[in-house]
């Protein structure tokens, strides 16, 4: 299986009058613009998750939503409280191997730093510092479901890295 570990694509500043609960504050125009350039970039290059795992916050499942319109075969779109921010890895990777063991291909989209834990946690012990930039995507392979320190980093992609 390989899993793509997603940060959310670029949201809008922080601001207590627009977003009182931070939860709600959305993906900006060009954030989303530019996501999606960078979506149907990988799509060309088989980028094909099955199935997209998100946190619940509006700009996390706005980049699921994405992934998901541009990607060939249009998955679906799951919200995991796991993923939001200070989720449970543990109970993400348990869920996965019971209802999504069967995919070749399952994407995250989740928050920083969390994302650069999920993915050190699931390619190493988890004491390394990977640092996500918006919109960043890694692909890890495992054999089988996914395992904490039993994944594969294949690669690590931003936007910037491929002239987007």
């Amino acid at each position: 299986m390989i899993v793509y570990i997603v940060r959310h694509a670029w949201a809008e500043d922080q601001d207590d009058q627009q977003w009182a609960d931070d939860r709600l504050r959305p993906l900006t125009k060009k954030g989303g613009k530019r996501f999606a350039e960078l979506i149907r970039t990988l799509a060309n290059r088989r980028f094909a998750p099955q199935l997209v795992v998100t946190s619940p916050l509006v700009r996390s499942r706005q980049t699921a939503d994405l992934i998901a319109k541009f990607v060939p075969n249009r998955p679906t779109v799951v919200d995991r409280q796991e993923l939001a921010p200070n989720g449970d890895l543990g109970a993400l990777v348990a869920w996965v191997a019971q209802e999504a063991a069967h995919l070749n291909e399952i994407a995250w989209v989740g928050h920083a730093p969390d994302v650069g834990h999920l993915t050190a946690a699931l390619i190493g012990d988890g004491r390394c510092a990977i640092d996500f930039a918006k919109g960043a995507i890694a692909a890890i392979e495992f054999e089988g479901p996914p395992a904490l320190g039993k994944g594969v980093l294949l690669w690590l992609v931003t936007a910037k890295l491929l002239g987007l």
